[in-house]
């Protein structure tokens, strides 16, 4: 073996150990975020049996439904170092004009009108990845500006008016209500994309660079990554995403006007955070996200349950998404310490480097074959 074979094996073993400590840790993390759902669930249900009942469970199902996917669309955002706050006005205006289609236009398949939904937030999503990705304006800028520009557009249309349950047809309202063993169908068919969603950043070439990039989108660059691209299929993916949910909304409440979805973008972002989705980018999983979401949810229906007031929602979720923020901070810090001090080459100060010999120390007398000096 040559000496430059060695090093050069040294450093890929070296980078494969910190990948693989890197991996550890960001697991443990969401297996905690688990952790304290089960004992949130076990406290809740110790003070109010009916807590478990299986009509709570199924609706705490269905409404985590429509946070997990906009979370699993907020996760390739995230995860590039972006943020989307536009996800909640997004699902007002589709939930709205996808309710708004079966009174215009009687009979018309339910199919057709989730692909309308689609539509509606794939547009959206086209405009923040291109002011992003191609005008290079921050996203918190951008989406700042589309949640209150889509939310007055939701509101010109909307105006006084509103989609009445009784004008859906009883199939689409039956969509939340379906089940498959008591499991809604909706949450399973959800659970499956959360699936093929970690799967795909997990393998796919486009969904590792989306982490690279979130790491470090200077470095990405000069390794040819094609970051534009990437960062505008993140923010179109996320918009259409939020435009199915929007349809999912409207199945569920029935009643539709310029109110939906309002708030809904603390709720995404603060559930993906707690799930253990770096907010700074480059780590985090889908599941985790999912599992975040699952977390806010349940923590509403037990105030609901316990008969606590739901004004206390959103301080539980802003307090959680410091928390989490701090915690991810301060696991970040203290992996880099230990990857660095686990590098090969690194040294106390004062140290002598390998091969340099002190000024004055004597050369050793026999030399191994092969031996080099700096």
């Amino acid at each position: 073996m040559s000496a430059a074979t060695l090093p050069d094996s040294e450093q890929r073993a070296s980078g494969a150990a910190d990948a693989s400590l890197a991996e550890r840790v960001f697991r443990i993390r969401e297996s905690g975020i688990l952790a304290v759902l089960i004992v949130f669930v076990g406290v809740t249900t110790a003070v109010q049996h009916r807590f478990l009942d299986t009509a709570n469970i199924q609706f705490m199902l269905v409404d985590t439904t429509t946070f997990a996917l906009l979370a699993l669309g907020e996760t390739l955002v995230v995860i590039s170092r972006n943020v989307d706050l536009s996800v909640g006005s997004v699902v007002g205006l589709s939930a709205y004009l996808s309710a708004d289609l079966f009174v215009g236009h009687p009979g018309i398949p339910i199919p057709v009108v989730f692909l309308a939904g689609l539509g509606i937030g794939l547009a959206c999503g086209v405009v923040n990845g291109f002011m992003v990705a191609i005008g290079r304006v921050p996203s918190l800028v951008v989406t700042l500006a589309t949640l209150y520009i889509i939310r007055g557009i939701d509101i010109l249309i909307v105006g006084g008016n509103e989609v009445d349950a009784s004008s859906l047809p009883n199939a689409f309202l039956d969509i939340p209500k379906d089940t498959i063993g008591g499991i809604p169908d909706i949450a399973i068919a959800v659970a499956l994309i959360i699936a093929i969603g970690a799967y795909y950043l997990r393998t796919f070439r486009s969904g590792r660079d989306l982490y690279a990039i979130g790491s470090n989108p200077d470095a990405a660059r000069l390794a040819g990554l094609p970051v534009g691209r990437r960062v505008f299929t993140a923010f179109a993916v996320s918009g259409a995403i939020a435009g199915v949910a929007g349809v999912l909304w409207s199945a569920q409440y029935g009643t539709i006007n310029s109110t939906a979805g309002t708030g809904y973008e603390l709720q995404v972002v603060s559930a993906v955070v707690v799930g253990g989705v770096a907010i700074f980018g480059g780590s985090g999983s889908v599941t985790g996200a999912a599992i975040g979401a699952l977390l806010l949810t349940t923590i509403s229906s037990a105030l609901y349950v316990l008969g606590i007031s739901s004004f206390w929602d959103q301080a539980i979720w802003g307090f959680l998404l410091l928390v989490a923020i701090a915690l991810d901070q301060t696991i970040t810090e203290r992996l880099t310490n230990a990857l660095r001090s686990r590098k090969p080459g690194s040294r106390k100060p004062g140290s002598a480097r390998p091969g340099f010999r002190k000024p004055g120390a004597r050369k050793p007398a026999i030399e191994s074959p092969g031996t080099t000096h700096e």
